[in-house]
């Protein structure tokens, strides 16, 4: 018998019980249970935060202002993201704040999964047994599940201290985001990458961002025969791929440097585009590829077509930006982006591509390493 919990039965369990907001970002593992909120709950009761840590200060918030528990769902590797407030905010030596912690368990020790989720797994229980978390893995049985969330919720009212649900692969049952908003975008995102691939210069590195980015770019270059030296596929550290690539820019100022960015990513971590531009690499394109979601896990949405991402750019110093949605637009762009690098006169560059939701259904993964990868970038690097 296949057990598995549905999303519904699950949220009514947890409104019992008193509890009825929510603040995180998406994960796969969590997909079902988070398009069910979204589909079901206020916006203003389920905030889909920057990272993981901005979730659990607006968590705090929550219960600074209620006295009600709040939940904070994310992936296992965002638990990197929490170890800050966790320690130094919720925990009970110091504030001292109930959160009831929904976390993913990718790369779980004996379930297959892609490279970046293997140690993270291994971790993931150790992390918060070195953060004195009580936790749990939720069964898949309704019946048990529901008394493990008692269990929980009780805790944290006589403790006042966090608890964690870990959440395996395929425990909640299958339900589809009802609530989706068509953006009227028209232009790929793989089109726009390949797009962009085509007019690269060719000496050019390309560091590009974690999910379907990179897995697009890596079946572009496989495509075209081109081989993958010249990209650095960040297939984990959601939001940093910016900064990789201002590490590589600055130590080659004659090499042009693209950053293959997502409007998740980049939200993530937003205080990056600042200190890029601060550092003013003159061969650096910052290419965010922005749908309004996070594609990769659930197709949950971001701010990303909500907010102005050149005014941003502009704002903290990028002295050239561009913003598109069509493919005429961006060879438009392009064309003038690559005569502004040849002589290198300002950078750096913010390039914005508006692009829908979705991918190809047959889209693989990549097939090299992350070492392999690693190593056939540096040799690229190292050739001058």
């Amino acid at each position: 018998m296949r057990f598995m919990i549905r999303p519904q039965f699950f949220i009514e369990k947890l409104k019992e019980l008193g509890i009825d907001f929510f603040a995180g970002v998406p994960d796969s593992l969590l997909k079902n249970i988070c398009a069910y909120i979204t589909d079901t709950l206020p916006r203003e009761q389920n905030i889909i935060a920057a990272n993981e840590g901005g979730a659990m200060g607006i968590a705090a918030g929550y219960h600074l202002a209620t006295g009600r528990i709040p939940v904070v769902y994310m992936q296992n590797s965002g638990e990197g993201n929490i170890i800050n407030p966790l320690a130094s905010l919720t925990d009970k030596e110091v504030y001292n704040i109930p959160v009831l912690l929904l976390i993913g368990w990718r790369g779980r020790p004996g379930v297959h999964d892609e490279p970046q989720h293997v140690k993270q797994g291994k971790v993931t229980t150790g992390l918060l047994n070195t953060m004195g978390i009580n936790y749990t893995v939720l069964s898949k049985d309704e019946e048990a599940a529901a008394k493990q969330v008692k269990v929980a919720v009780d805790y944290m009212q006589k403790t006042n201290e966090c608890y964690a649900l870990v959440i395996e692969k395929d425990t909640f049952d299958a339900y589809v985001l009802q609530n989706k908003v068509d953006s009227g975008l028209t232009l790929s995102r793989e089109d726009a990458i390949e797009t962009v691939v085509e007019t690269l210069p060719q000496n050019a590195a390309v560091v590009s961002t974690t999910g379907m980015i990179s897995r697009e770019l890596f079946e572009i270059r496989e495509r075209k025969g081109q081989g993958h030296a010249h990209d650095f596929l960040t297939v984990g550290s959601m939001g940093h791929a910016s900064q990789i690539a201002l590490g590589i820019a600055l130590q080659q100022p004659q090499r042009p440097v693209f950053c293959f960015d997502g409007d998740g990513a980049t939200i993530m971590h937003m205080g990056n585009m600042a200190i890029t531009a601060s550092m003013m690499p003159k061969n650096y394109v910052h290419v965010v590829f922005n749908n309004g979601a996070h594609d990769s896990v659930g197709g949950q949405p971001t701010v990303g077509l909500s907010i102005d991402l050149p005014a941003i750019a502009k704002a903290v110093g990028y002295p050239q930006t561009y913003s598109v949605s069509t493919k005429e637009e961006l060879g438009v762009a392009l064309a003038s982006i690559t005569n502004n690098l040849s002589p290198m006169t300002q950078g750096p560059i913010l390039l914005e591509i508006k692009v829908k939701k979705g991918n190809r259904k047959d889209l693989g993964r990549p097939t090299t390493t992350p070492i392999q990868n690693k190593e056939a970038l540096m040799k690229f690097l190292s050739e001058k």
